[in-house]
């Protein structure tokens, strides 16, 4: 299995004048380029000389060869509309193989992500929108980073030191993903930052004291690296000035075949977890419990849809979280996807306790993507690293998400991409 490499495009053989006004038009209708100046012109050709008769070459000697001009600016932004009063930005990063990754600052989202499969044909893997307003209309978390604590908090109650605090009902009893507004709707500050591992975009919002009914100020950040070899990067971190809690998580919806290929039913998975922790009917209750023998059993991989029925739920399908193997502060193995008519790859570490396996039980169509595509149910699956659902509610679990002035949240994903 190897990750696939696509050749860099340049141009060969062309006189310098030609190289030089090619560069400055390309990157003159690039977009706004953010991470490079546009190319310095030699001085050479400043003032053009007269141009004496040819001369031709000294027997076996070859011509000097030209300089090669490289594909466009790692790193472009571009406007994607505005929301209270405030510019929502969309950037897209190109690594040296040609894959392509796009974010915007509302909700920190990834809006499309570009790899090869075993062909090198390039494909879209992600679901989302092609527009701001798809993102405000639909609240199915496309791409997201959630927080401040994703998953869901029983009865939207907790206990921090001694206080009892509510938070939003916004999933029948219980508070989902961060609330009513939480991260995934509100707009980021970006930086971008180009480096030898490939191009990189740093986010950072700040949460107000009592936002969604939470206490301190956290401040945020979460870095999206889409590196050289193929694969995406995410790490997150979060401080406070008051005891808190935070839980973020990656929301993207996966779908290797592309993402308006349909159902992801046929999509192979293996999860390198051997206990879950079952819920009433989704909200853990603090037991653990083993997989084998159930239809929650990904130790040895197999089609996402062979025990889709049977895991129940309504609708049914997959929306569990899994207690990762190995020690849970450490970046290990995850997750492996695989799609079999294309040969792409998803192998996902990182350095948290569980996984939520969540299969788009919930889409009906009615969310309408990028080019028109219809996401049904199924049409794309989540693997979303994270603290245990409910932690805080759960005595053995709470001290999990509970983070103190002094101390630093750190969240790392590598989904990295290859093809078989």
């Amino acid at each position: 299995m190897n990750a696939l490499a696509l050749p860099r495009l340049g141009v060969f053989g062309a006189p310098k004048r030609a190289l030089v006004f090619s560069a400055l038009v390309a990157w003159a209708c690039s977009g706004k380029t953010v991470s490079e100046p546009p190319p310095a012109m030699p001085a050479a050709a400043a003032a053009e000389p007269a141009v004496p008769a040819p001369v031709a070459p000294a027997e076996n000697q070859s011509e000097p060869a030209s300089p090669m001009i490289t594909s466009p600016s790692p790193i472009t932004r571009s406007d994607f509309g505005s929301i209270d009063g405030k510019a929502v930005d969309l950037y897209t990063l190109t690594n040296q193989n040609g894959a392509i990754l796009k974010v915007t600052t509302y909700g920190a989202i990834v809006t499309e992500l570009h790899v090869p499969d075993r062909d090198g044909n390039l494909a879209d893997v992600v679901l989302g929108f092609d527009t701001l307003d798809g993102y405000l209309k639909h609240n199915v978390f496309l791409g997201a980073t959630v927080g401040r604590v994703a998953n869901r908090i029983r009865g939207a109650k907790f206990k921090l030191d001694g206080k009892e605090y509510t938070v939003a009902a916004n999933d029948g009893p219980h508070h989902l993903h961060g609330g009513v507004r939480g991260w995934d709707k509100v707009v980021w500050t970006a930086e971008p930052q180009p480096g030898p591992d490939g191009p990189a975009l740093r986010l950072t919002y700040v949460s107000p004291d009592g936002e969604e009914g939470y206490p301190g100020t956290v401040t945020a950040t979460t870095i999206y690296t889409l590196t050289h070899g193929n694969e995406l990067r995410v790490d997150m971190e979060a401080t406070t000035d008051a005891p808190t809690l935070v839980n973020m998580a990656h929301h993207s919806y996966w779908n290797l075949g592309g993402h308006d290929s349909g159902a992801i039913t046929e999509h192979e998975l293996e999860l390198y977890a051997d206990e879950y922790t079952p819920g009433d009917p989704m909200v853990p209750t603090g037991a653990i419990k083993a997989v084998k023998g159930t239809p929650l059993d990904f130790l040895v991989k197999k089609p996402i849809g062979r025990d889709l029925a049977a895991v129940g739920g309504k609708p049914a399908g997959y929306d569990h979280n899994f207690v990762v193997k190995g020690d849970p502060n450490s970046l290990r193995p995850v997750a492996r996807l695989s799609h079999p008519k294309s040969g792409r790859v998803l192998q996902i570490e990182a350095n948290q306790p569980g996984v939520q396996l969540y299969t788009g039980n919930f889409l009906d169509g009615s969310a309408r993507g990028k080019g028109g595509a219809v996401y049904a149910q199924y049409g794309g699956l989540c693997l979303e690293t994270q603290k245990f659902p409910n932690a805080i509610n759960v005595p053995a679990w709470r001290e999990q998400v509970i983070l103190r002035p002094g101390q630093t949240y750190r969240h790392t994903m590598v989904h990295r991409f290859s093809v078989e």
